[in-house]
């Protein structure tokens, strides 16, 4: 008898607490189910106001918008999901891709800015602008035909310059320019006795025998000029 109502307690212990079990569970299931009514009022009002905005704006494209052509835009989008995706990646790396180079650029922007600076103030920027006068200045002289003869005789005219720039030419310039400046402060003294004094210079007279070999060179040149004439 003892050990029948010792199993008929256990029984009912078992039952007692799987019944505060199933109770349990319908309260959570209670709570679980208020949540979700709470959350569809909470919800219910901005789902209305979002059909409402969208049913105006497609009533302002409605004319425009076919429904085939939504299905078929859908289906391409639903088709090409991976390469959107592929695409996604390819945005997101760029953009790492910008975070990263961003310093080095803004560092590079810096340093141009720099330079630029010193460039203004050694007089780069003026001297260029300068350059850019005497450019317009040179177009503006200078005719279509003049531009053909100046190409027709380029090559002659760089070698002239080659020629013109040899020290020599140019040590002779600058000691005539210094020699005429020098002469030109002071009075000159042209009497026969004064330059027949200055011939007995050796200086002068090779100064003058050159004087005379440019002179026939250049009346040679200006005799076949007019032969060729």
């Amino acid at each position: 008898m003892d050990q029948s109502i010792a199993e008929l307690n256990t029984k009912i212990d078992a039952l007692t607490s799987q019944v505060q079990y199933l109770a349990e569970q319908a309260r959570v299931a209670e709570r679980a189910r208020e949540d979700r009514a709470e959350l569809v009022r909470d919800l219910l009002p901005i789902a209305n106001d979002a059909f409402r905005l969208t049913s105006e704006q497609l009533e302002e494209v409605q004319e425009y918008i076919d429904l085939g052509d939504l299905l078929r835009l859908v289906k391409r989008l639903l088709r090409n999901g991976r390469n959107i995706e592929m695409m996604v990646d390819q945005l997101e790396s760029l953009s790492d891709l910008a975070q990263t180079v961003g310093p080095l650029g803004d560092e590079a922007f810096g340093k141009a800015v720099d330079t630029l600076q010193a460039l203004e103030h050694k007089g780069y920027f003026a001297f260029a602008r300068g350059g850019m006068r005497i450019v317009d200045n040179v177009v503006t002289s200078f005719t279509e035909e003049d531009v053909q003869q100046l190409g027709d005789n380029v090559v002659l005219i760089l070698q002239t310059v080659k020629s013109m720039t040899q020290p020599e030419i140019m040590n002779l310039l600058r000691n005539t320019a210094q020699a005429v400046e020098m002469e030109t402060d002071e009075p000159v003294d042209i009497s026969y006795r004064a330059l027949l004094a200055q011939m007995r210079d050796p200086n002068v007279r090779r100064g003058l025998a050159l004087t005379m070999r440019v002179l026939g060179n250049l009346g040679s040149q200006t005799s076949n000029g007019y032969a060729a004439q």
